[in-house]
């Protein structure tokens, strides 16, 4: 709450809000975070974030994640159960999930789909279609938010596209069309992809054990 009526004075407690991104269609340069409140009266407040009230949103965002993810675990050593993840290759390769949080799993049997097979495999599975349509949800803050809003530049079926094509080396002219941007739009998502994945290593990372010749 704090950091959010820092950006927005007017902002009451128990009102709900979002973080966003531009996303690749409006976004001019670096895509910076905003703010997003709805008033009582439904009106949408937007604010821009400094990159310090941001840290401060994922901090707590992520603390929501890691203490979900502490039940899933009592419940599998209750249980003898393994816990599985649910991250499909677009959200592995780019790091939408928290280190210790929902990436805290035994097994990832889907991060080799892209989320469009991960949709093809659910019809074939005759997973209820009240199920397959439900919107995809970060769930990470009090106003409802989609995947691309808060970490994607596209929704997902565009940019399992932009993955495939810069996995594959296509040149961004020829990935364009599919996706409805222009090629130097799929460039900057192109250039998005590849500093995400970087950033997502850390994410990916086991522990770091010290040599045996700084032990005590």
């Amino acid at each position: 709450d704090q950091v959010v009526r820092g950006a927005i004075p007017g902002y009451r407690s128990g009102s709900r809000f979002r973080i966003v991104l531009p996303g690749a269609r409006r976004s001019q340069g670096a895509a910076l975070f905003s703010v997003v409140v709805q008033s009582s009266e439904g009106e949408a407040l937007w604010a821009p974030l400094s990159a310090e009230a941001y840290q401060d949103i994922v901090a707590a965002t992520n603390w929501k994640q890691r203490t979900r993810q502490m039940m899933e675990y009592y419940y599998a050593d209750l249980l003898e159960y393994a816990v599985v993840g649910t991250a499909n290759r677009l959200k592995y390769d780019q790091g939408m999930f928290v280190k210790n949080g929902d990436g805290a799993v035994d097994l990832e049997p889907i991060a080799h789909l892209y989320g469009s097979q991960v949709y093809q495999l659910a019809r074939y599975l005759r997973v209820p279609a009240e199920i397959r349509r439900r919107s995809r949800s970060t769930d990470s803050c009090p106003l409802e938010q989609s995947e691309d809003d808060l970490y994607l530049l596209l929704p997902e079926e565009e940019m399992d596209l932009c993955l495939y094509g810069e996995n594959h080396g296509i040149a961004a002219s020829d990935i364009a069309p599919a996706v409805g941007l222009k090629t130097d739009q799929v460039q900057q998502v192109y250039q998005a992809i590849q500093a995400k994945r970087a950033a997502a290593e850390y994410l990916r990372a086991a522990p770091v054990l010290l040599p045996e010749s700084m032990e005590a």
